[in-house]
Parts: structure tokens; C-alpha cells; sequence
């Protein structure tokens, strides 16, 4: 995470914005009035999907559940009817 102020932002917007696009870097940007973030398009959405499978009830169980699974257990998708 890279921390700035509003005016350092302003001098160099491109750059912070390039940073948080290329690198998904996290831009704080302080101001008098409290911290803003700034992030990419891709770091938001991702961050947003985990929070939506995060409100499933249950799924995380079911996650860890069929990550302990041993692979010879486990179902060839080619043997599933859809």
C-alpha cells in the first residue's frame, strides 16, 4: 500500500493511477477530512467477489470440506450427466 496526501496525488495522478492499474498497488490518499483509497478496477472486483462468497452461508465449510477430499475420491468432471 502506498500512502500519500492529496497533493502529492494531484502533482502526480498519472503515476499513482499507472501504479494501481499495473501493480493492483493500493493508493491511501490522506486529506483533512479523513483517507480515501484509491485501487484498480480488477482489486475491486476481486475484492468484491470475496465478499460475496464470503455471504454464502455454508460455502467456505464446503471449500475447506473438498480441499481435504484425497484426489482419488474425487469425481472426473467427463463422468458428470448436465
Amino acid at each position: 500500500m502506498t500512502h500519500t496526501n492529496a497533493t502529492n496525488l494531484r502533482k502526480n495522478l498519472f503515476e499513482y493511477l499507472n501504479s494501481a492499474i499495473e501493480f493492483n498497488d493500493v493508493i491511501n490518499v490522506n486529506t483533512k477530512k479523513g483517507n480515501a483509497i484509491i485501487m484498480s478496477e480488477e482489486e475491486y472486483n476481486g475484492l468484491m467477489e470475496t465478499l460475496y462468497l464470503n455471504s454464502i452461508p455454508g460455502l467456505k465449510e464446503k471449500i475447506k470440506e473438498g480441499m481435504s477430499e484425497p484426489i482419488e475420491e474425487m469425481v472426473d468432471a467427463d463422468d458428470l450427466e448436465w
